[in-house]
């Protein structure tokens, strides 16, 4: 049964009181509900999609609610084209089949997707309207600028990685496969373009694009693959603008930890720039096919001086290799050892065969001990992990129960 209550609108201050509620309560944006039937449409089909997994148990996720509504509110009338701006959820209770796909695990999560793609890089900023409206806004503002010179090339910043696109002009396929690849990865690179006549001397062959890496004398690299296909373009650029070594700081900490490897990390001085191409290398030489099973990484000492002191280490000591599997830390012998062949590779080896969490609990193998070595003499007892600290809060999500690694 509904009820419905009369005011006496003769009373001025009941009209009053409607008015206000009138005009303070704008109409509510319904959040688009995905599911199996309809999330590759509507991901596909929107410029940018911010989607919401969530689960009505989850009180954080009760607190997201009319917070991320508000701010859909916003967007939607600064973005009038349907598509240009999407907000979205997911009740991962419902659909699980979607919340396994796209790897929750911690509730409440936003993450998002341009032209149905997921960006790595999901949203981790303040739970409040005007953060995830400015968010958004960012999202939508051109991520390549464009070249009004061509001396502007010769003053790019070296120590990013640029992308620079030389094209007849903007309406052009060849373009639109460019700027499509720079919405997903300007986070990880800068892109420039020119066009027409300031570009004409760079397009002696037709239009092209061009990898400037950081580092003053490193050389341009050419693309050379067909510009309109996206998928060649995307993984040529990805290759350029993600680095097999990341560096780790507390602002992507978190994020790196929530990916589930294992970290394989040099600590050094912020300028020690010898130590750091000498890790690269190895790590491209012998553990380039170990790359879907541990991150490679590099820290700051000065930055990360607590998980050094973890492995009894200062920065004074650095450069350092360490492996942190999320319950352990173990620490690599010796910098210079990098320069014996496979070493660093064994060392990887025996993390995944779980020789080093069995000189853990046991001391060293029998064959690695020379001769006369006594074995209690040698360490075996490697401190718990210190980077598993910066994995999501608890404060802020409900964490999902996951296997983690034993090692």
């Amino acid at each position: 049964m509904k009820y419905a209550i009369f005011l006496p609108l003769s009373d001025p201050a009941c009209v009053l009181v409607l008015l206000a509620t009138w005009v303070c309560s704008p109409a509510r944006t319904e959040i688009i509900n995905l599911e199996s039937g309809n999330i590759e449409d509507i991901l596909r089909n929107a410029d940018v999609a911010l989607v919401n997994f969530y689960a009505d148990w989850c009180r954080f996720s009760q607190m997201l609610h009319p917070i991320f509504e508000e701010a859909s509110n916003i967007i939607k009338e600064e973005y009038h084209d349907r598509n240009k701006v999407v907000f979205a959820r997911v009740d991962c209770d419902q659909h699980s089949d979607i919340a396994q796909r796209y790897r929750i695990s911690k509730y409440p999560t936003l993450k998002l997707f341009r032209n149905g793609m997921m960006m790595k890089r999901e949203y981790r900023g303040q739970r409040s309207v005007t953060a995830i409206a400015d968010y958004i806004r960012q999202q939508n503002n051109d991520p390549i600028r464009e070249i009004a010179d061509l001396e502007e090339i010769k003053t790019v910043d070296r120590s990013k990685r640029n992308l620079i696109g030389f094209f007849e002009n903007k309406d052009s396929d060849n373009y639109r496969t460019f700027e499509k690849v720079a919405n997903i990865l300007h986070d990880d690179c800068v892109f420039l373009a020119a066009f027409g006549a300031i570009s004409k001397p760079e397009r002696f062959s037709g239009d092209n694009v061009i990898y400037r890496p950081f580092g003053e004398n490193a050389p341009d690299m050419v693309y050379l693959g067909s510009l309109t296909n996206f998928d060649l373009s995307y993984a040529w650029t990805q290759d350029k603008c993600v680095p097999l070594v990341r560096e780790i700081t507390f602002e992507n900490g978190e994020e790196l930890t929530e990916e589930g490897l294992p970290f394989l990390i040099l600590f050094h001085m912020k300028h020690d720039s010898e130590s750091l191409e000498k890790f690269q290398q190895e790590v491209a030489r012998q553990l380039i096919g170990e790359k879907g099973t541990i991150n490679f990484l590099h820290a700051d000492c000065d930055k990360f001086r607590h998980p050094l002191l973890h492995i009894q280490k200062t920065p004074a000591d650095c450069p350092v290799i360490a492996i942190d599997s999320f319950r352990h830390m173990y620490v690599f012998p010796d910098f210079i050892d990098l320069a014996i062949p496979g070493q660093l590779k064994q060392f990887v080896l025996d993390l995944h065969s779980g020789k080093l969490h069995r000189e853990f609990h046991h001391g060293p193998d029998p064959t690695d001990v020379a001769p006369g070595q006594q074995t209690e003499d040698l360490p075996s007892s490697p401190p718990e992990s210190s980077f598993q600290k910066l994995a999501p809060s608890e404060y802020r999500y409900t964490i999902l129960k996951r296997d983690r690694d034993e090692l």
